[in-house]
């Protein structure tokens, strides 16, 4: 990996599951023109599941900022835990009920998580793990995935709220 110059491996690594979405599709593609209609049948569906892996990957490129941020990001067992230099904390992904993005702070901008329970958890966009937030947010009901790359990408002058729960009726 010496002969690759930083920012294209960088670049390279940010969009991986968008390239090999490419290759997927291209076999796909290859395997749907030719041969019996067995292959066809397979080359297809493979050709839309790559098409499905790129799309895919250029949202999770868009939201990959960088990385050698301060501290570490761990996303398992229904939790989110950031353990940085200064602060850190954990909280329940299912007792979120806002996240922001404050791009005001330097270095790097950072997702503010709230729950009831907790202070906010300020977490840097380029922490050290930080794509996995990617996935915790999809899953948030009602989120804007497409609003919430904008911003990220974007250059939002102030903080912003990316989502906020729903409010529920009470029975």
């Amino acid at each position: 990996m010496r002969f690759i110059r930083p920012e294209v491996k960088d670049a390279v690594m940010r969009a991986r599951e968008a390239i090999v979405g490419v290759f997927v599709s291209i076999l796909g593609m290859y395997w749907a023109l030719g041969g019996t209609d067995m292959m066809r049948i397979v080359g297809t569906s493979l050709a839309l599941a790559g098409a499905l892996l790129f799309f895919a990957g250029i949202q999770r490129a868009r939201f990959r900022t960088g990385s050698g941020g301060a501290g570490v990001v761990h996303v398992m067992e229904g939790q989110v835990a950031y353990y940085g230099p200064h602060e850190g904390g954990a909280m329940a992904i299912a007792d979120l009920t806002k996240v922001e993005l404050d791009p005001t702070t330097k270095p790097a901008s950072h997702w503010i998580l709230h729950d009831p329970h907790s202070p906010p958890l300020r977490i840097p966009t380029n922490a050290e793990g930080a794509d996995a937030l990617f996935d915790v947010f999809a899953n948030l009901e009602g989120i804007q995935t497409e609003r919430m790359l904008s911003e990220l990408t974007g250059s939002p002058e102030k903080q912003v709220v990316i989502w906020q729960a729903p409010k529920r009726a009470l029975h």
